[in-house]
């Protein structure tokens, strides 16, 4: 499986996709270090996030326990709080970082609500590199007000040599928000395809980074249909393949739905009390029946991993048609 926590609800960015700011949890009841111990050992992957996770003093604490459970770890930030995102790379180079931009200095300070925010964004890289992070990259949530510095954005990471994550416009309880929609479909719908193709043509030096764009292409493509109301590619494993730890202790299914589904809380009971509990088949059951069709890398990831030859056919026959010059399936 793989995971999620949520660290705090509280957040330093004002960003207009994402307005977990208006609702911020109070740090005396975010759930401490310890509590993570009751985690079961063995994840493929843990998340750490927010709100902004740079904003928890105990964050190194945080990522000492979860390093104990989990093969790999992420952390999503929007890079503000350098120092204490440096002192966790220091000392856990392997941890991976995803630094939040949403375009280049102009638009991001704009779409994000901080003043000099790429430039923080950009220097966190630069830090955590330096300190020698293996794994380090830009994110972005793409949408009709960024689409054109996405394709730019993405191959200033490939100059760099560093990762680039993206996601789109979701509504749910976790981003505060119900009204989030792509005005101008078409033109982002244009650019989405000139950028799957970029991914797909990678000309990364690095063969790792080229096929991590090759799978990344797909993952956009489940964007793309996203975009356009229609149904993802890979049925949602949520409450299955992945779970959520809020800041407050609850074991959620996941982050896109319109209330929390909680299945239990790891401040009462233990979390194989609380994953083999009729409130967490319960949660499935809504699982089952969910027709929200979010795309989300947290849950994109297992999905593809659990229905490999699907992402697997669609790079191939999209490679191919590239090869014959012809227009990608999307």
């Amino acid at each position: 499986m793989e995971a999620c926590f949520i660290t705090t609800y509280r957040c330093n960015a004002r960003c207009e996709m994402c307005q977990i700011w208006k609702k911020p949890s109070n740090s005396r009841d975010e759930i401490k270090p310890d509590i993570l111990e009751k985690l079961p050992r063995g994840l493929k992957k843990m998340n750490i996030s927010g709100g902004e996770p740079g904003l928890r003093k105990d964050l190194l604490d945080i990522v000492s326990v979860l390093n104990k459970k989990a093969r790999k770890i992420d952390i999503s930030t929007n890079g503000f709080f350098s120092e204490r995102l440096v002192e966790v790379g220091k000392k856990f180079p392997h941890v991976e970082f995803r630094i939040s931009v949403e375009g280049f200095p102009k638009l991001n300070d704009k779409l994000r609500g901080i003043k000099d925010g790429f430039d923080k964004a950009l220097r966190t890289v630069i830090r955590l590199k330096e300190v020698g992070v293996r794994n380090v990259g830009f994110g972005i949530v793409i949408s009709d007000k960024n689409k054109d510095d996405l394709l730019d954005l993405y191959n200033l990471c490939a100059m760099m040599g560093i990762e680039f994550a993206s996601s789109t416009l979701h509504n749910s309880f976790y981003f505060n928000k119900l009204n989030n929609k792509i005005v101008n479909i078409d033109d982002t719908v244009t650019q989405m395809h000139k950028f799957i193709e970029a991914l797909l043509k990678s000309k990364r030096s690095n063969l790792k980074l080229r096929i991590k764009d090759w799978g990344r292409a797909f993952i956009n493509y489940g964007i793309l249909k996203h975009i356009q109301g229609e149904t993802r590619p890979i049925p949602c494993g949520a409450a299955t393949e992945l779970f959520f730890i809020d800041p407050h202790g609850n074991i959620l299914a996941c982050n896109g739905s319109k209330t929390p589904w909680i299945m239990g809380n790891l401040k009462e009971n233990s979390f194989e009390e609380i994953w083999h509990s009729e409130q967490a088949e319960g949660v499935r059951k809504k699982v089952t029946e969910c027709q929200r069709g979010c795309w989300m890398v947290g849950s994109a990831r297992p999905a593809m991993r659990s229905h490999i030859w699907i992402p697997i056919l669609w790079i191939t026959k999209n490679k191919i048609k590239l090869m014959m010059k012809k227009e990608i399936w999307c």
